[in-house]
């Protein structure tokens, strides 16, 4: 026993000192058979009597969530948290178990308590939401293993029972579900040589993770969600005979996400559906996520605290009040909008993006004064998103640094005022076209930027087209032909011009430029004579609705001709850059680089048309000004010192 005023009354007697707990392995649960007698002095109040009654170990206090129906066991994860709490390597093992919502942390952690606690004497299961939950549990836990303690005030008591725990010799695990906030666990941190922690939690702080190894729950594997939605649903009566078909694929419309997948299963039993007709209710955007998954949480039969929306919702609240305070949610609205699979940090980061989180603050949306957001707090909110598992952000994947979970994109877009939408949409995609690099070194990011927008243009029908043409939407255009899919841009600006042209009209600018690039990219696909008469039919509608001298309607001309040259019209070609040279000198100059570029291809069209010398005397004459407008190192002035050897190879001369 210990003596008289130590702090948590007794300890266990000698004899079970010696049960073999060394290295710190549980004893065998055959012999704790002792009885324990809390009796310290001073542990009990005024006028009482202390209690004698013996403490019957093992002790439990506290209740985990019932076993979800059709549990997976997922192995890798157990073995891994098995692992963690058998490596001791400080004085406790204190495991974070972090995640997203609904990806069963709990649950694990459920299992894991259970296993344990059949070697520990005393198994404590906190529900950690808040400090006060936490002191309450500890007090109660005081209170079950010291009877004498008598009433008290439940901070005494919980300091008094974190004391115990850091000095006996008796095995004890504690489970800290869904921890909220680490600070508030501030000295209320277990700790002792025999003990073992897990910590279920959201939060990915450092501070977590100062305090144990960190297990990242994801998403079911594919075969998991399988095995689960057949053991679900086949032990269900009342269902069609094919309920099971299309399991597989719903599985994969939510994301392999635990929580969705026992809510999805939940509806198809009561409804008395099949996976497919779920799916088709799923794939429905009419509907909300609150008509899709169940509202109360017990209908899925599985122990679950909060709603799929609520428990996002919920993290996106605390997520906002970490400083920088605010940016969190507006930041998380700009994600949900973005591709899943991974945005740009740079996207996130860059001045279109921080000049919507200014607006949001200022809009009184969020608290804040509207001031400009620098990029280091743009991050930060990032971040912040990542600590509460709102999103995950893996700086080291510069192309798809953020990813964030279907549903929970969804989820986040539902309570979004359908009026800001558009703006969240354009904000979006301006700060693609901000990330977006001149020339495309990486192709990854190119890619990724090309999908991203790909995910705007689903999010709302017109918010890309109103008051005008994205240009983000030309950009990813362009990108394709620049990557070499020259003819997926050719196709993508086919579909481009026929939407400008139904949403804006046929005579609207960006129709126009539209079937330019249309034009263009069709040719660079191969097809010279359907873009030279694409450009024809075009330059007709450029001089009907800009007139002659427009540049649009110059550079139609300009790449006329080159297509007819291409085709293999050189004549036709050459006549059509001397005819364009005329005008061009007109309205530029003699010194424009425009004007230069076509006596540039008037020269060339002349040669391929067969007079070399010609061609070749031109050049001459060009090259003169290139070096005297742009420099003897200027890239024109060297292909055109290149085109004149050349001609004048060909002339003989």
């Amino acid at each position: 026993m210990t003596a008289p005023g130590q702090p948590g009354g007794g300890d266990i007697p000698a004899t079970v000192d010696a049960r073999g707990l060394q290295g710190g392995q549980f004893g065998d649960r055959n012999e704790m058979h002792n009885h324990y007698y809390a009796a310290g002095p001073g542990q009990h109040g005024p006028g009482q009597q202390p209690d004698q009654r013996p403490v019957e170990w093992p002790v439990v206090v506290g209740r985990p969530p019932l076993r979800a129906d059709a549990y997976q066991e997922r192995p890798a994860l157990r073995d891994a948290l098995a692992a963690a709490l058998a490596e001791r390597r400080t004085a406790v093992v204190t495991q974070v178990v972090a995640g997203d919502g609904g990806r069963g942390k709990t649950q694990l952690a459920a299992a894991a308590f259970e296993r344990t606690r059949a070697a520990a004497e005393l198994a404590v299961w906190v529900t950690a939401a808040s400090r006060p939950a936490v002191v309450s549990a500890y007090a109660e836990a005081y209170a079950a293993t010291h009877p004498a303690a008598g009433p008290g005030d439940a901070g005494q008591h919980a300091e008094r029972f974190l004391t115990w725990l850091s000095a006996t010799a008796r095995p004890w695990v504690v489970v800290l579900d869904d921890v909220a906030d680490p600070a508030d666990l501030a000295g209320l941190w277990p700790a002792g040589p025999t003990g073992q922690v897990i910590v279920t939690t959201r939060r990915r702080d450092a501070a977590m993770r100062a305090r144990g190894t960190v297990i990242d729950v994801g998403v079911f594997l594919p075969a998991e969600s399988l095995a689960y939605l057949t053991e679900k649903l086949g032990a269900a009566s009342g269902l069609p005979a094919d309920a099971l078909a299309g399991a597989a694929e719903l599985a994969e419309d939510l994301g392999q996400l635990p929580l969705a997948l026992s809510h999805a299963a939940a509806v198809i039993v009561n409804d008395g559906i099949g996976c497919a007709e779920y799916r088709d209710r799923l794939a429905d955007r009419t509907r909300t996520l609150a008509e899709i998954f169940p509202g109360d949480p017990g209908v899925a039969g599985d122990d679950y605290a909060h709603t799929l929306a609520g428990a996002w919702s919920l993290a996106r609240d605390r997520a906002n009040t970490l400083p920088p305070d605010g940016l969190a949610g507006a930041m998380l609205d700009i994600i949900a909008v973005l591709d899943p699979n991974g945005i740009p940090e740079t996207a996130l980061t860059s001045a279109a993006a921080r000049s919507w989180l200014a607006t949001r603050l200022a809009a009184g949306d969020e608290p804040g004064t509207g001031a400009e957001v620098p990029a280091e707090d743009a991050r930060r909110a990032v971040r912040n998103l990542h600590r509460l598992s709102l999103v995950n952000h893996d700086p080291a994947t510069t192309a798809r640094a953020i990813r964030m979970h279907a549903l929970a994109q969804r989820a986040t877009l539902e309570q979004l005022n359908p009026a800001t939408l558009p703006a969240v949409i354009r904000a979006a995609a301006d700060a693609l076209l901000q990330a977006w690099p001149d020339i495309e070194a990486d192709t990854t990011l190119g890619q990724t930027l090309r999908t991203n927008t790909t995910a705007l243009t689903g999010r709302h029908d017109a918010a890309l087209w109103e008051p005008d043409a994205h240009p983000v939407l030309s950009r990813h255009g362009r990108s394709l032909g620049e990557a070499g899919l020259v003819a997926d841009a050719a196709s993508y600006f086919t579909s481009l011009a026929r939407n400008a042209a139904q949403i804006l009209g046929p005579d609207h600018p960006h129709t126009l430029d539209t079937r330019g690039n249309l034009a263009y990219w069709r040719g660079e696909a191969g097809d010279a004579a359907g873009a030279a008469v694409a450009c024809e039919v075009l330059l007709a509608d450029y001089l009907r609705v800009l007139g002659p001298d427009h540049p649009h309607t110059l550079t139609t001309r300009h790449n006329l001709a080159r297509w007819r040259g291409q085709a293999g019209d050189a004549a036709g070609a050459a006549a059509a850059c001397e005819a364009l040279l005329a005008d061009r000198l007109r309205v530029l100059g003699p010194d424009h680089p425009d004007t230069l570029t076509t006596r540039h291809n008037l020269a060339w069209w002349r040669g391929v048309a067969g007079d070399a010398a010609g061609a070749a005397a031109a050049c001459e004459a060009l090259l003169a000004d290139d070096l005297r407008v742009l420099g003897p190192d200027h890239p024109d002035t060297l292909s055109t010192r290149n085109n004149l050897a050349h001609w004048q190879q060909q002339a003989g001369s």
